[in-house]
């Protein structure tokens, strides 16, 4: 795996999520609420948001640089941002992401937040995707480890 400095992207900093997304040439949006992280390695190869929702949070916007895929970039961002929270964390994917975000240590689920819920209704409609959720209970579980206290 490669070295990467993983941190969360504070005030006017927040920008450079849009601007990495923007020059990789993705769809993807930086949110305005919640929180932007990044991972560097001579610059921004990979970015997340963070945003809370109900007792968790909801993980959007996950994209590595096509250069720096298969090197388990975003397996660290993700572990980074998610290290500092408790409470289920939820996604949104395509099916074909299944295996990956299940080694990550998320599962499919239909139990989501109304917020949530009612968003991926929405997407649906136009996308094929799939809800997982990572049930994290406390700042010291491990990834996956749903029965920790």
């Amino acid at each position: 795996m490669p070295t990467l400095h993983c941190a969360r992207l504070i005030g006017p900093e927040r920008r450079l999520l849009e601007l990495f997304y923007k020059h990789q040439g993705s769809r993807m949006r930086a949110v305005n609420e919640g929180e932007s992280w990044v991972a560097r390695e001579n610059g921004i190869v990979a970015g997340l948001s963070l945003n809370p929702v109900a007792d968790g949070h909801w993980l959007t916007g996950l994209f590595v640089a096509p250069q720096q895929r298969k090197r388990g970039v975003a397996a660290q961002l993700v572990e980074a941002a998610l290290a500092g929270h408790s409470g289920p964390t939820w996604l949104f994917c395509h099916p074909d992401l299944t295996a990956y975000y299940q080694r990550l240590g998320f599962h499919i689920t239909a139990e989501l937040p109304e917020a949530l819920a009612s968003r991926l209704q929405r997407y649906q409609r136009s996308k094929s995707l799939l809800a997982m959720v990572r049930a994290q209970s406390s700042l010291s579980s491990s990834p996956g480890n749903s029965t920790s206290v």
